[in-house]
Formats: C-alpha cells, structure tokens, sequence
C-alpha cells in the first residue's frame, strides 16, 4: 500500500438545522482509508456512520460541513462546487446505497439505469445531455450494440448476476434482493472508481446472500484494486472483510484499531459491549449479552463521553472532553478516559488516583492533537 492514504478526513463536524436549534450528527471524527484495503466503520444506528460518508461526498444540502480536511488522492474535496464535486462522484468515489428498492428506479429496465451510470461517467463517446437521456428513457430506448449498453451486460457479469443479457432487460422488482444488490455494485463499478463506499449492503439480505456480497466484494477489490469503505452495524461481517475497523458512537468515535486487534484487546467499554453481542457456535450462554438504553438523540448528548450514560465503568473523568489514547499496537487508539494515567482500573471500578494530573493529561491532548502511549490500566508513559 501507498504511504498516502487514498482518503484523509480530519475533524470531520456535520450538523443540522433543527427546531431545537443545531444538532451534531458528526462531532469531530478523523479517518483514513489506505489504498486498496477494505476500512470498516461499525456502530448502531444512529451512530453517525452513514452522514460521515455522506458528508465526505458532498450530498447533504440540508446539513453545514466543516473539517480541517477532506482529502481524496490528495486533493482537497471540502469547498468544490457541485460541479466539481459530480467529476468525483461516481467517476473516482462510487457508493452503494442501503435499501436497493428505494434506490433503483422502478420504471426503467436494470440494464437502463446502468448504461446511463456509464454514460455519464465513463467514455463511451455518446451523447448524456439531458435531451438525449428523455429520448432513450420515453422514446428509443439504449440500444443493445451501444457501447453503454454492452458495458452494462459486462458490468452485471462481473457482479455475478447469471444471464445477464436477459436480466439486463428484466426490472427490479423481477429480481431477487441479492441481485438488486448485485445490480446497486454493477452501478457503484460503473464509473471505474477508486474508493467504493458500501452503507450497509447486505442488510434485509439471508445470510448464504449476504456472504456472497461479501466475497463479491472482496473478488472486485482484488480484481480492480479498490478501496472500501465497508459502513454496517454487524461486527461480524466487519470481523470477516475488514482490515480496519473504526467503531462509531453518537457521532463520535470510540475506537479505531486493526480488526485482529480490535477483536483479540477490545479496549473501549462500547467496543467490548458490541462484540460480547455476537453469539458464537461454542457459546453456552443462555441470553446473549445487551448494552443496556439507546443511542442518545444528537441533542440530547450528556457532555464528556456520549457513551456514559450506558457505561458500566462509568466515573468522574467521563464529562471531560475525549482525547484519543494509543494502545499497544500501532494504529489501536481508544476514546475513554479509563486509559488516562492517573486513572486506576481493576475491570469493574475506575479510582481517579490524582484529580490534577488526570486533568492535565486531557490538556495536553487537546493542545497537542497527540495520543500518548499507555500499555496497561495505570502506570507512566512508555
């Protein structure tokens, strides 16, 4: 992999206008995603997962974004014009939205909405001035010997889709939801991209459907050297195609970390709650574990950790501001003041040990935008 990461986003802040007045929906999260890896983001809905990637992609004329950075292959997205922004969409950063049913139009032929994807975006030297378009969609039709429409049959193929020459001509509802969602990537692939966003593609889907997409997916980053950023609320499905996995909260991250890492040294109480959800084939629990309450609505955030309320290791330190702290392994940073060094923690209580030295910590984050490292509950810095 490149050292440049393919996209850089640095203190990423989303709200919106409300009758409450502002709202965060995204406060203050940073992420990489690197060249050619598949980069999760988990967390329940309601996290924040989905406007983060939105945000990135400049489609929420409802919301104010504001960064430090936005930096796709190293060139600044924040402040292009919706016209730049269109030479990006779709040509170097596709997405595959959530629901396929709301997403592909319903009266127009599969194999049509994906040879007006490649019209728009690749180079097949017709004509996709809105005109032209009307007179496919009402009149004429895509002929089938257009570069466009060819490239649509390729497409479905290589997402799997069996006779794709018949399908192609077939509408979404004759489809299954596995090749709805196979005909939402064949649309994502269209334009050739770089980073692929996928928000929750399997959701609604049995699981033998569910890991095909998923090995799918998987085939076409090898195949075409893509990036993924891979958005869901499963962790299992996280633990099975991810590299990195950066796990979300009430718009604000918790922990980022390898996916090895994150599963073998869970460090966050989130973190740790989520996974201890997910039931096993050697478990002889008779209730799988719960995280007790809801997501907190974006006004509503208690101030310091907005996990605090549901928080069974809970203490004083949890209404300062979160700082990051380093982990072991590189890369593994966890937002939770129980890895602050003047705080002591036996695995069910937290003891402030020096309320001065625990505040001063914090300061240095905050003023430093550094993450010290602390290997264990309690000790100096290494």
């Amino acid at each position: 992999m490149s050292a440049e990461p393919l996209l850089e986003v640095e203190n990423l802040h989303t709200t919106f206008e409300t009758e409450r007045g502002e709202v965060p929906a995204v406060d203050g999260v940073s992420f990489t995603v690197d060249r050619g890896e598949v980069f999760g983001v988990v967390g329940e809905s309601g996290s924040g997962k989905s406007v983060s990637a939105l945000s990135v992609l400049g489609l929420l004329d409802s919301a104010r974004v504001e960064a430090d950075a936005v930096r796709f292959d190293g060139e600044e997205l924040l402040g292009k014009s919706d016209r730049e922004m269109r030479e990006v969409r779709g040509n170097r950063i596709s997405m595959i939205f959530q629901d396929p049913m709301s997403s592909l139009n319903p009266v127009m032929t599969v194999g049509e909405q994906i040879a007006e994807v490649v019209r728009h975006h690749g180079e097949t030297g017709e004509s996709a001035s809105l005109l032209s378009e009307l007179r496919r969609k009402y009149v004429t039709g895509t002929s089938e010997k257009s570069p466009s429409w060819g490239r649509a049959v390729e497409l479905l193929e290589t997402v799997g889709i069996p006779e794709p020459a018949e399908r192609a001509h077939e509408y979404p509802h004759q489809l299954s939801g596995g090749m709805k969602q196979r005909v939402m990537i064949a649309q994502a692939l269209a334009g050739d991209p770089d980073l692929l966003i996928a928000d929750e593609p399997t959701t609604a889907l049995d699981v033998t459907i569910e890991a095909q997409i998923l090995n799918e997916l998987l085939d076409l980053r090898d195949e075409f050297g893509l990036s993924i950023m891979l958005i869901t609320h499963d962790l299992a499905v996280v633990r099975e195609t991810c590299d990195r996995v950066a796990v979300m909260y009430a718009g604000e991250l918790m922990e980022t970390a390898d996916t090895a890492t994150l599963f073998e040294d869970p460090r966050h109480p989130y973190t740790r709650g989520l996974i201890s959800s997910i039931p096993r084939v050697d478990d002889d629990r008779e209730w799988l574990d719960a995280i007790e309450g809801n997501v907190p609505e974006p006004a509503d955030k208690p101030s310091g950790c907005p996990f605090r309320d549901r928080c069974d290791a809970a203490f004083a330190l949890c209404d300062q501001p979160l700082v990051g702290y380093r982990g072991e392994q590189a890369g593994h940073t966890t937002w939770c003041h129980l890895y602050n060094d003047a705080v002591e923690y036996d695995g069910e209580d937290a003891t402030v040990v020096d309320v001065d030295r625990a505040r001063e910590v914090i300061e240095e984050h905050e003023a430093e935008e550094d993450v010290p490292y602390r290997p264990q509950f309690g000790g100096e810095y290494a």
